[in-house]
């Protein structure tokens, strides 16, 4: 099962995006991008919803429930 750590990573790159300019786009610091990245912390559900839109997929895809 992909986790939320894997699926965010996936969706930066594919975006060709950096871990600095991701955590700008999202106004978080980019530590907080790799914390998110190698599972050592889990973004909160207002801050879910952000990378959902951001990224325009559901929460279902980030979490890896779902391939859609």
């Amino acid at each position: 099962m992909i986790l939320f750590k894997e699926r965010l990573k996936e969706l930066r790159i594919e975006k060709g995006l950096t871990q600095t300019q991701l955590a700008k786009e999202l106004r978080v610091n980019q530590r907080t991008i790799s914390n998110w990245e190698v599972g050592e912390r889990q973004p909160t559900l207002d801050t879910l919803e952000v990378i959902a839109k951001y990224f325009n997929v559901s929460y279902d895809y980030l979490l890896g429930l779902t391939d859609e």
